[in-house]
């Protein structure tokens, strides 16, 4: 499907020395745009020779570089501009919209938080819903709990599935567990013909709340969430960074406290090629049999059936470790609570 991409942009060309051409390191057009100044425009990311730099009004005055050895695909599709690259420090790296969404490295800290932090809090779960998470590095996690019998996954981007299974394979294994059914479309609209209470866990990994998942962040998805758990069922949303984004984790906060009737709580981890180095989980679950988020009552590093390929970051410690919030974070989301 895809192809090593060696080319760069007739419209934004850039002088290239010879050992960036032998290197094959080249400037990418879909998320190279720069001004009169040579500095990269507001919003679009850039790809200088040898460098990509992570440039978004989402996290104005700051931008994370990493250095490429090599684009090894560029690519637009229906929904977003596709990109893959070799890094010299932290492996393969899928980006989108110019947006970083992980590195063979790291993507650990991501996917096996998001994953267990709800799965590991709920007794023998059985069915479970992804939304996004295109890559398949959820559905690997979801995968190790020998309970489950059904997983879903809703991703409306089929490039980016095709992408991650030629680039990253290791984190689209997932994608042949036997139970997994994979949904190509709109993560709203296949919720909202759901049954109610069908899932006992949905893990909804959006981007950022611009663009395609601008929806994901707002109260009726969340209520459309809570409409096909059953009770005592939870949810874990991709719910951004403590530094950077106070405002969207109030609103979301306020959001769930409103929604969800059983526990509401926010936890976070730490993954180095995210925008300030922590990500945030909005974690919720719904009337019905208690769940206490903090304290995992299902363990998956004691009970894991995928013994070959062991956790690197996730285990019961880092579990309840991941719900202590610096004080101003404290202060805040608490404050949505009364």
């Amino acid at each position: 499907m895809a192809e090593e991409i060696v080319a760069g942009s007739a419209d934004f060309p850039l002088k290239r020395s010879r050992e960036e051409e032998e290197n094959g390191v080249y400037a990418a057009s879909t998320v190279s745009v720069e001004t009169d100044t040579g500095k990269a425009a507001d919003g679009v990311s850039a790809v200088i020779p040898g460098w990509f730099s992570e440039i978004s009004p989402m996290w104005p005055g700051e931008a994370h570089s990493l250095k490429i050895e090599k684009i090894l695909f560029q690519g637009k599709s229906d929904y977003q501009d596709v990109m893959v690259f070799q890094s010299s420090t932290y492996g393969k790296v899928l980006v989108l919209d110019g947006v970083i969404q992980l590195t063979e490295r790291d993507e650990c800290a991501y996917q096996e938080m998001i994953t267990h932090l709800p799965l590991c809090s709920i007794p023998n779960p059985t069915k479970v819903l992804v939304i996004g998470g295109g890559d398949g590095g959820v559905l690997r996690e979801v995968a190790r709990y020998s309970s489950i019998e059904q997983i879903d996954i809703c991703e409306i981007d089929k490039m980016v599935v095709d992408v991650s299974k030629q680039f990253f394979p290791a984190v689209a294994v997932g994608y042949e567990d036997p139970r997994v059914t994979l949904h190509v479309g709109d993560g709203v609209a296949f919720l909202k013909a759901v049954p109610a209470g069908t899932y006992d866990a949905v893990i909804v990994d959006s981007s950022d709340p611009i663009g395609p998942a601008q929806e994901l962040f707002e109260k009726p998805f969340f209520q459309t969430v809570a409409n096909a758990l059953r009770p005592g069922g939870v949810v874990c949303t991709q719910a951004e960074s403590i530094w950077l984004h106070m405002h969207i984790i109030e609103d979301i906060v306020a959001n769930c406290r409103q929604i969800f009737k059983g526990s509401v709580n926010y936890a976070w981890t730490t993954v180095p090629t995210y925008p300030s180095g922590v990500i945030g989980f909005m974690l919720c679950s719904t009337e019905g049999p208690a769940v206490d988020f903090k304290h995992p009552v299902n363990p998956i590093d004691a009970n894991d059936s995928q013994k070959s390929r062991p956790l690197k970051f996730y285990n019961s410690e880092i579990h309840t470790a991941a719900f202590c919030l610096p004080s101003f974070a404290k202060k805040v989301i608490d404050a949505k609570a009364n």
